[in-house]
Formats: C-alpha cells, structure tokens, sequence
C-alpha cells in the first residue's frame, strides 16, 4: 500500500477476497436528498461490504447531525461490523467521492491505521463493468478495543480559538454561495453566512467530475488560496464533505488536518457565534 489515502477500483478488484481487507458501504444520501443510505446498499453493493450507518454510528447525546459517538460505542459497532484494527478497510460510497471520506476520517480518529478510500467509489465500480451484489452481507463479528486520536477533531471552542489566534486555518467546504449567505442553508434553522476569518473551497472543487479525486498536481491548483504549510481545520454543513477536504489534503501528505465535527449546523444554529456574509 502506498502513502496515498485511496485506492483504484482495480486494486480492489485485485484484493476483493483477501482475509485481511474489509470492505465498508458508507453512503449518506445527498442534502435534500430522500431515502436511506442502506437502501441504496441493499440495492447494489461491492461484494463482501457491509453498510456503515453514519446517522446510527453516531452521539445520541445530541441533536447535531451523526456527530463522533463515544470510542466505546465505535470499538461496539465497528467490532459487530467485523472491522478489526489489523484489516485493511476500504470505504466506499455510492456517489463517487462523498460521505466515504467522513468514514475514512472517523475510522482515523478512532485509532484504525490502515484506513483508504475508494477512488470514484461505487459509481466508479459499476461504470467498469465489476460485479454487484444485492441483500445484506452478514458481517463476521470482530474484538475492537476503544481507543480516540483527539488531534484530529475540533470542536466549537477549539475553532473559537484558532479563528481569534490565527494559529490554523478554518477551510470551509460549503459551496460559494452558502459561504457567502447568498444561497439559503438547506437546514432551515441555520443563519447563512460563514465563520469570520475562515476561507472557502467548495469540495466539489477537489473532484473530477467522475467521482474521482483530482490528482496530487490538481489539487495544489485547487488549495493555492490555502497555505499548505500551516495547521488547517476543515469544516462544512455536519462534517461531511469537511472531510472530503482531509481526504484531498492527505493526498498531499497533510494527514494531520482536524475536521471540525459539528461544523455549520453547530455554529449556524446558535446565537452566541459570529456570522459574516459575502467574500
């Protein structure tokens, strides 16, 4: 395995039966979009994944979107998925490159070493030709003790800091005009603008309109607004496509960038926490 955090659809290919490799299904639906992620895994799904529940797999403690849950709970629910620390875990999902890397981040910050995603994921998959299975694959259940990478989360206060210290930079992966307070928040009861000082790139701008994440060389064009050799926290809508952001950063060796977990939805919703609107 290399440095870089993916892998192709043909190395997997080539490894879909080894012992050591598990396979994982980590589709969310769209924002605004309906239906479940395990309806779409029950569907049609890599042969041998088994689905990773973003929303279950989550704090219940909050009302925040699928925040981190306890590593208690995720050393319980990665263990009844059969992900065991010594696998070689592939996330995939099932819209190219979306909600696989917040799994591939979790994963991470929940201690598991051998962690990648999927280049073009499922849609990559299919568009190849490779085969699909359909219904549920019962996982083999394994021993996961709880252990927590602290280092690579931030919560509220922590970005609090960074944006009065300047110590890190705040890279938000909203859209440009959700950034700005032009396009409404899909969730309703969020205020629209962006954190004061933060800095945006959509994370769409990190992919290639198949899915796939843009190259090493690509994606320096994509981050040249960003100092690349600075302390950088991600943030988004709930901590999903900041993740994209890591995952992007960590294909130019940054596998140190902290995700801000409640992200927007947190900041947004609240009173206390400043909001500016336009550029």
């Amino acid at each position: 395995m290399s440095s870089d955090p993916l892998v192709s659809t043909a190395w997997l290919s080539e490894h879909l039966r080894d012992p050591g490799v598990r396979i994982v299904d980590a589709t969310l639906p769209l924002v605004g979009q309906s239906g479940h992620g395990r309806d779409s895994y029950l569907a049609g799904h890599i042969p041998g994944a088994v689905f990773f529940d973003i929303n279950a797999i989550a704090d219940p403690e909050t009302d925040l979107p699928h925040m981190l849950p306890t590593p208690e709970a995720f050393a319980a629910a990665a263990g009844a998925l059969g992900l065991g620390r010594d696998a070689t875990v592939v996330v995939y999902d099932a819209h190219g490159i979306y909600s696989a890397p917040r799994v591939w981040w979790t994963l991470r910050v929940m201690g598991f070493p051998n962690v990648f995603v999927l280049d073009g994921g499922l849609k990559r998959w299919r568009a190849e030709g490779r085969p699909v299975a359909t219904g549920e694959t019962p996982p083999k259940p394994a021993t996961v003790a709880a252990e927590m990478d602290g280092a690579l989360v931030a919560d509220l206060a922590q970005v609090q800091a960074v944006l009065a210290n300047g110590s890190a930079q705040v890279v938000d992966a909203r859209s440009a005009g959700r950034f700005r307070g032009e396009a409404p928040e899909p969730r309703t009861s969020l205020r629209s603008g962006h954190m004061p000082g933060a800095l945006n790139l959509p994370f769409d701008a990190v992919l290639n309109p198949d899915g796939t994440l843009k190259s090493a060389e690509a994606l320096r064009v994509a981050f040249d607004h960003i100092d690349l050799a600075r302390p950088i926290v991600t943030s988004c809508g709930s901590g999903v496509t900041a993740s994209v952001l890591a995952l992007a950063l960590a294909r130019l060796g940054r596998f140190d960038v902290v995700v801000y977990d409640g992200s927007w939805t947190e900041w947004g919703g609240r009173s206390d926490t400043a909001v500016v609107t336009g550029a």
